[in-house]
């Protein structure tokens, strides 16, 4: 008989299975619809005849004019768009991506699914990527860890969903180098909230000025390397993650998740150099996964732990 510790957890592992399940949906569909309605609102910009001759010479000096095949190249591009099959988080139904069979719900069924199907399409047999069941096991495994430790409260429940949405970053910020202001904003958001209603360690004004100086030690750094060097060497999005996880966190540990980001992300970027897979250093390095396996970690094994076990990098201790 399992102990009702041991039913929270198998419970909250079987839901991390269904969100695994979305989450693999989130960080495929939403940087495309990202792209999407980035190109949408270009494109109407240009096919509306915003790119006036005045605005053009403004731009790039001179008498310089658009070039007359401008706005019917932008009105062929937002047809273009518009013809497309509209995409949510929630529909279409998945497809495969080679043959474009729709995959009917049995065959959705989170890791069993894939066993059962022994990684391939139904229909044409086209391999399916490994990433698809390991996302799922791997929240689940976050979500039973929030089970067992928490129990099915509130409190396992925001910690559960702290773990998703990161994981979600993690992926999306590996494959696009995008980090989506929607899922930062939420995991800012139901940090502040969480310490709030008392479902996190960390005091509200902790968790305030852990978002406030998680936002303004990156941006510091960020223009301060940009004087130097002319580059970017971060993106925004980096910015608010960091201040989402200084409201999970608090202040106290902002310094830690930085030096721990910095030196996990040194060391890859130090390897993948002397293996010749990045022989060219202009490359940019996500930060954004670094950021995200901080946190997760700091969820794993609990902040004070990480704390003690990396004393040199949290210089303000556990508490």
């Amino acid at each position: 008989m399992l102990s009702p510790q041991g039913i929270d957890a198998v419970l909250a592992g079987v839901l991390g299975l269904l969100v695994g399940s979305f989450l693999n949906v989130v960080v495929y569909r939403l940087p495309v619809m990202m792209y999407r309605e980035w190109l949408r609102e270009s494109a109407g910009n240009l096919a509306a005849g915003d790119a006036s001759p005045t605005l053009w010479a403004l731009v790039f000096g001179g008498s310089k004019q658009a070039p007359p095949q401008l706005e019917s190249a932008a009105a062929q591009a937002v047809q273009a768009l518009e013809a497309l099959p509209p995409l949510g988080l929630a529909g279409p139904p998945s497809r495969c991506g080679s043959c474009g069979q729709a995959i009917r719900w049995y065959q959705n069924i989170p890791v069993f699914s894939y066993l059962a199907l022994r990684g391939r399409c139904a229909a044409c047999g086209t391999h399916i990527s490994l990433r698809y069941p390991l996302v799922e096991m791997v929240c689940a495994a976050f979500f039973a860890l929030c089970g067992w430790r928490y129990g099915l409260s509130p409190v396992g429940m925001v910690w559960a969903a702290f773990a998703a949405l990161l994981l979600c970053q993690f992926l999306i910020d590996l494959d696009t180098q995008l980090l989506p202001d929607s899922l930062n904003y939420m995991l800012l958001w139901l940090g502040l909230i969480a310490a709030l209603m008392g479902w996190t360690e960390v005091p509200l004004h902790l968790a305030v000025w852990g978002a406030v100086l998680g936002y303004l030690s990156l941006w510091t750094v960020y223009h301060a390397y940009r004087l130097a060097t002319g580059k970017e060497g971060m993106g925004y999005g980096d910015f608010k993650l960091l201040a989402a996880l200084g409201a999970w966190l608090g202040a106290h540990y902002l310094v830690g998740i930085i030096l721990l980001s910095s030196i996990v992300g040194a060391v890859l970027g130090g390897v993948l150099l002397i293996s010749g897979k990045l022989a060219n250093k202009d490359i940019p390095i996500s930060f954004g996964p670094f950021l995200a396996g901080a946190g997760l970690l700091c969820l794993l094994l609990g902040p004070a732990e990480v704390a003690r076990m990396i004393p040199f990098a949290f210089p303000f201790g556990a508490r």
